[in-house]
């Protein structure tokens, strides 16, 4: 197995390799996508300075008991989290994704632990939303989920039932969604070739996709501008924002013109 972990042109002319030729042979690929591909489009990470957890505590404001304590705090948060999103464009690593699902259709799964909807909003179609959707309400009583209007404020109810609606998302404590963990789970261990991108691959079991993905053969090509406890499981590294590296890579592979 040839491993580069370098930046240049030899990284990405293996990943290249190894994207063109799963394309060739229209064999599945996945993507699993974190906080660093969104940044590029402006939306704050939650880690780090500047980030979003940065003055407050998670525990007081994604968790159950944080919502069951105080929902309008909540709600107001979320509100100008969501505010940040709608101000936010997809960037042109968001696009590229877009394009290789085009190319691939159903061979191709895109897995996000974003929730800010930028996918959607760049072309993706077949999104799995690990930590759900920044952009919906769900009933606290039946579960439907329905869209939150751009100007919404204030505490929504349910138009189904009247009860009070949180946050489509998953808060600390809770368990990923079912059908999505395993939408996922099975992309990971079906791809022949299994993108890393923009993860800081320390939140599990999202990160443990990338060890079952390589586990079962899958060529694992990290794009991340840091280095990560992923990055020894990758065939090929590109250290570059995923907005420079994406493009290079589909030109690189033949997917879109040079």
């Amino acid at each position: 197995m040839i491993v580069d972990r370098e930046p240049g042109h030899d990284a990405l002319a293996r990943a290249a390799e190894l994207l063109r030729r799963a394309v060739r042979r229209r064999q599945p690929v996945a993507a699993l996508t974190g906080a660093g591909i969104s940044a590029e489009s402006g939306v704050p990470t939650f880690r780090g300075s500047g980030g979003l957890w940065h003055g407050f505590r998670p525990e007081e404001l994604a968790t159950p008991a944080a919502f069951a304590r105080d929902p309008q705090r909540v709600w107001e948060w979320y509100h100008w989290r969501r505010g940040l999103v709608l101000a936010a464009e997809p960037n042109p690593g968001h696009r590229a994704l877009a394009v290789l699902e085009e190319r691939l259709q159903d061979a191709f799964t895109l897995i996000t632990q974003n929730v800010d909807g930028l996918h959607q909003r760049a072309g993706s179609r077949r999104v799995v939303e690990l930590h759900g959707n920044l952009l919906e309400a769900r009933c606290t009583r039946c579960g439907r989920v329905e869209p939150l209007a751009p100007e919404a404020s204030g505490i929504p109810n349910c138009p189904a039932c009247g009860a009070m609606q949180r946050p489509n998302v998953v808060w600390f404590g809770e368990p990923l969604p079912g059908a999505a963990w395993a939408r996922a789970r099975q992309a990971a261990a079906t791809a022949s070739v299994f993108l890393v991108i923009g993860t800081s691959a320390v939140v599990y079991p999202a990160a443990g996709l990338v060890e079952v993905a390589a586990a079962a053969g899958a060529g694992v090509i990290e794009i991340n501008p840091e280095e990560t406890p992923v990055s020894d499981l990758a065939d090929s590294v590109l250290r570059q924002p995923a907005g420079e590296a994406l493009p290079a890579l589909l030109r690189e592979a033949g997917i879109v013109p040079g």
